[in-house]
């Protein structure tokens, strides 16, 4: 029942994303969030890390409107769309992080989501590491680019690490909740961690 269920929502995620253009079913994560802890407001910008194939950078998009401004940033090349600015870079590079200064120029960003994840290597214990890898590399970011006030939204394969994680981000943010969006399988470990409120 479980597994049927699982795969009878995937498939209707996917059929939806199909049918409103949006690029990947994880864009319904995004707005799941975004219905819970209103991360995003008009006129913001925006830093989407992992970004590709764009799913939440249309989301982020369609939020932020004509005076926002959504740069995504992916290992991987991705397809252009109107209004957004893709770099293609890798985050584990302080380059990369210099190249998204430039980008925003002297305006900070309101919001920075990252949506990272390691190359699966099947080994749980090591997939998990490098998950809180990438969270910890989104945070150096977003130290560096998002303004005082401003929110980070951050998923994280579930594990020993997790704690300690958080407990590094409730020192920065006023408000930290994990949340599940109902977009993400039953049977994925995956956590968004919603820091609100830079301090």
């Amino acid at each position: 029942m479980t597994r049927w269920y699982t795969e009878k929502k995937r498939e209707h995620f996917y059929k939806e994303a199909k049918r409103v253009g949006y690029r990947a079913r994880s864009a319904f994560k995004l707005l799941q969030i975004q219905k819970k802890f209103s991360i995003l407001k008009e006129g913001n910008t925006v830093i989407d890390l992992g970004a590709a194939p764009g799913g939440w950078s249309q989301v982020a998009k369609e939020i932020v409107g004509e005076k926002g401004k959504v740069i995504g940033i992916d290992l991987s090349p991705i397809k252009p769309i109107t209004g957004i600015i893709f770099l293609q870079e890798d985050m584990t590079k302080e380059a990369s992080i210099k190249d998204i200064i430039n980008v925003i120029g002297d305006r900070k960003a309101d919001a920075v989501l990252s949506d990272m994840s390691p190359d699966i290597s099947g080994n749980y214990s090591v997939d998990q590491a490098r998950s809180v890898f990438l969270c910890e590399q989104a945070l150096i970011t977003t130290e560096l680019v998002l303004k005082p006030g401003g929110n980070f939204v951050c998923k994280v394969f579930s594990g020993e690490d997790l704690q300690g994680f958080i407990k590094k981000i409730s020192k920065k943010f006023r408000i930290v909740k994990c949340f599940s969006p109902d977009a993400s399988r039953k049977s994925s470990s995956e956590i968004y961690v919603v820091a609100k409120g830079l301090k």
